[in-house]
């Protein structure tokens, strides 16, 4: 994560750009949300292994050493002594579960597809940085564009400014508050200016904080270089929203967990049946109190084994496998409202991202217009202005109508942006 990180801001530092897909990288790399997202699927993903390993045999050792004092029986003899001696004893134990009514394999069932689930709630949070990271990134670029517009205005103003402080020393203009409306307009214009970069800051900053890196205020950011959105998008909600039913995530995710909650309550009913398993031992043992026989004479001739089925029922416990069958039904409804209501959020989210979008497009789509009309305006008021025809009154208007256009059509262009970027992320296009 560092070395990329370091990476990263060198390249910027060299060629003093950043693209989009390494803001992406770098914020999914450091985001705290999917850290912690992979370290639960790491969990599930163990405990899907131990599901299926406890099929397995299970296989134990034991070796001890004891010590008596008084009267004891010799293991070798079974008969009475009264001295000090010592006894070992080794073994080996195993045993396999034959039988518990289907508990194990339901429970390796509930293990894969909360695991299943796992990976599709990491996928889930690597998505929300992603999108994240691109309204931001598109928050700075409309920031960058902003900037340019009002340092744009700033040079006009002055332009106008500088002519009538030559035709003040002239005394050609009609009125003495000409000059200063238009002082008051370039001081407006550069406070404008400052606010604008104020924005940028902010907006990088903020793109930087995703990232979970130092912010650094030069670099810059590659441009998209989108299409204008002329276009009518080619499907609606209800369409948007059947896709991303079977492409996101977080619906996987959701309907992963249901399932893994039915095979939880299937697994505490199958606690309820009986439990047949199958055991053998080998065992021997030594014992100094036999001096006549050898350790390893001992550990050979005491050498014995054993197999044998136990069958376990559980008659009554309690009722705690009666309140676990209770709980995980209790869970498994907590997991369908999850469901539901994932679908529910999913389908407001898709309808108001799309009407969001549609207002954004008419509106930018509008101003288009607007800003014709009022650049030609703005045109032929410069002309009768620098005629002396029209007053600075006017001119101060056509000013101001075009200047706001302008920055309401990068406004609106780049919310359609991030509104259909959006949409593009519910059928799963990013």
């Amino acid at each position: 994560m560092f070395l990329l990180t370091c990476s990263v801001l060198a390249h910027a530092q060299q060629n003093n750009v950043i693209t989009l897909q390494q803001c992406i990288d770098i914020a999914v790399k450091n985001n705290l949300e999917v850290k912690q997202t992979n370290n639960t699927m790491l969990v599930d993903s163990i405990n899907y292994k131990q599901s299926k390993e406890n099929l397995l045999p299970s296989l134990t050792g034991n070796a001890s050493r004891s010590l008596n004092q008084g009267r004891g029986v010799n293991s070798i003899t079974n008969t009475y002594i009264n001295q000090s001696f010592t006894n070992d004893s080794y073994g080996l134990n195993t045993g396999v579960t034959l039988f518990n009514g289907l508990a194990l394999q339901n429970n390796i069932k509930q293990a894969l597809l909360a695991y299943k689930a796992g990976k599709m709630d990491l996928q889930a949070a690597k998505d929300q940085v992603t999108i994240n990271v691109i309204t931001n990134y598109m928050a700075v670029l409309n920031a960058e564009e902003t900037l340019l517009q009002t340092q744009s205005n700033l040079a006009v103003s002055k332009e106008v400014l500088e002519r009538l402080e030559i035709q003040e020393q002239q005394g050609n203009n009609k009125a003495a508050s000409d000059i200063y409306d238009q002082r008051g307009i370039y001081a407006t214009n550069k406070v404008n200016v400052v606010n604008a970069k104020n924005a940028l800051n902010a907006a990088k900053l903020s793109l930087f904080q995703l990232m979970n890196i130092a912010y650094q205020p030069d670099a810059e950011l590659q441009a998209l270089n989108p299409a204008e959105p002329a276009a009518r998008y080619s499907l609606n909600p209800q369409q948007i929203y059947e896709i991303a039913l079977q492409q996101l995530p977080q619906i996987k995710a959701a309907i992963l967990k249901r399932e893994s909650a039915e095979k939880s309550l299937q697994m505490q009913k199958s606690r309820l049946f009986p439990t047949l398993t199958l055991g053998g031992s080998i065992n021997t043992n030594y014992s100094s109190a036999s001096q006549n026989t050898s350790y390893f004479d001992q550990f050979k001739n005491n050498y014995a084994t054993n197999i044998g089925l136990n069958l376990s029922i559980p008659l009554f416990t309690g009722h705690t496998q009666k309140n676990n069958i209770a709980i995980a039904k209790i869970s498994l409804n907590s997991y369908k409202d999850l469901q539901e209501n994932t679908r529910t959020v999913l389908l407001q989210n898709v309808e108001q991202t799309y009407y969001n979008m549609t207002a954004a497009q008419n509106r930018y789509l509008a101003l288009q217009d607007a800003v014709k009309a009022y650049t030609e305006s703005f045109r032929i008021s410069k002309i009768r202005f620098e005629a002396g025809v029209l007053t600075s009154v006017d001119f101060i208007i056509s000013k101001n109508n075009v200047d706001a256009a302008n920055l309401n059509l990068i406004t609106a262009r780049y919310d359609y942006l991030i509104y259909s970027r959006m949409l593009d992320y519910y059928q799963g296009k990013l």
